[in-house]
C-alpha cells in the first residue's frame, strides 16, 4: 500500500471516539487524512460494543494508509446488551482478530517503523491497564482507595463491566501486560527511538488536573513511570482523560488526544481533531530543550467520571 513506510506522510493521532455517541460518531465520518501516506494512531476507547468498534476502525482503515490501534477501557467492557458476550483476555484476543480482519495493527502485532519525515520512529501500540497504585495520600492499600471511592460516589465503570478473566484481578491483568510488553520493547533495534501509544498515561502527573483526583486509580500504573525515558520515547500519546493538551515531561512530549463526550467537545472553541505527532508541529519543540508544559486547549475533565 502507498505509504506504507510514511513517507511524505504524517503520523496524527486520535482517541476516546466513543461512537456510540451520534455526534461523535459523526466526527469520525468526518476524519479523513491530509495525504494518502498518513498513519492514524487510535488510543482506545472507539466503542462499548464490538460492532461498534468494527464500524469505526473499519472506516478510518480505509482511508488511512496504517491504522494502529491500542485498546481502551471501553472496547474491554462486557454490556448486557452486546451480542458479543466474551469477557477479559478473551474479549481482547476477539478485538485483536476483528483489527487483523480489517488491516489494523494491534499491541499483539510487530510494533512498524515509521520511516517518514522525523523517522525512523518505532510506532507502539500498547496494551497496559492500571493497578490502583495512582492512590490519594494517606490512601495506603488499593482496598482502601476503593472503599473510598465508593465512600465519595467516584466509582469507575469498569468495576462492573470490566472483568479480567482469567487473571484474579486487573492489576494482575495489568502487572502480566507491563512484563510482557516492557521485554518487547526493550528488544527493540538499539538506539531506536519509539512513539509509545497507551489508552492510559504512562505516568501520574497528567491525572493531577483530574477533578476528582480519586479517579486516578483507574488511569494507570506506577511501574511505567520510567518508561518515556527507558525506552527512549520522542513522543508519548494516550488519552483517557478526556483532557486533550500537550504537556512535557523530562524533554519527552506527552499529547492526550481525546475526542471525549458531545457535553464535553461541543462547548469548544473548535471542533474535535486529528492530533500531528509526527513530523513534530512546527510550535513544538521536542528534546531536552522542549518548554513545559505546553498545555493546548487544557479542559476540565468529565463530571461524571463513573463513565470513563
Amino acid at each position: 500500500m502507498a505509504g506504507e513506510d510514511g513517507e511524505g506522510g504524517s503520523v496524527l493521532a486520535i482517541s476516546d471516539l466513543h461512537v456510540g455517541h451520534a455526534g461523535n460518531r459523526e466526527v469520525v465520518e468526518g476524519l479523513r487524512p491530509g495525504s494518502p501516506r498518513d498513519w492514524l494512531l487510535v488510543a482506545g476507547d472507539v466503542g462499548d460494543t464490538v460492532a461498534d468498534v468494527e464500524w469505526a476502525l473499519g472506516l478510518l482503515s480505509r482511508r488511512f494508509a496504517k491504522v494502529l490501534w491500542a485498546p481502551g477501557n471501553h472496547e474491554l467492557w462486557t454490556p448486557p446488551a452486546d451480542p458479543v458476550a466474551l469477557r477479559g483476555a478473551a474479549r481482547y484476543a476477539y478485538l485483536v482478530d476483528v483489527c487483523r480482519r480489517l488491516g489494523v495493527l494491534t499491541p499483539e502485532d510487530p510494533y512498524p517503523v515509521w520511516r517518514g519525515q522525523g523517522g525512523p520512529v518505532l510506532v507502539a501500540p500498547l496494551f497496559l491497564l492500571y493497578d490502583h497504585s495512582w492512590r490519594p495520600d494517606g490512601l495506603d492499600t488499593p482496598e482502601a482507595a476503593l472503599e473510598e471511592a465508593y465512600r465519595v460516589g467516584v466509582v469507575c465503570t469498569d468495576e462492573f463491566l470490566l472483568h479480567p478473566d482469567p487473571y484474579p484481578s486487573r492489576s494482575a491483568w495489568c502487572a502480566a501486560r507491563v512484563a510482557e510488553t516492557a521485554r518487547r520493547l526493550a528488544e527493540r533495534e538499539p538506539g531506536l527511538p519509539t512513539v509509545l501509544v497507551n489508552h492510559w498515561p504512562l505516568l501520574r502527573e497528567p491525572t493531577r488536573v483530574l477533578r476528582y483526583p480519586i479517579f486516578a486509580q483507574w488511569c494507570g500504573t506506577e511501574s511505567t513511570a520510567d518508561w518515556h525515558l527507558r525506552f527512549d520515547a520522542i513522543a508519548v500519546v494516550y488519552g483517557h482523560l478526556h483532557i486533550p493538551r500537550t504537556t512535557w515531561h523530562d524533554g519527552v512530549r506527552f499529547e492526550e488526544v481525546s475526542v471525549g463526550y458531545p457535553r464535553e467537545w461541543r462547548p469548544r472553541a473548535a471542533p474535535p481533531t486529528l492530533r500531528r505527532i509526527l513530523p513534530a508541529p512546527p510550535d513544538v519543540t521536542t528534546g531536552p530543550g522542549a518548554p513545559g508544559p505546553v498545555e493546548s486547549r487544557p479542559l476540565r475533565p468529565s463530571p461524571r467520571p463513573a463513565t470513563s
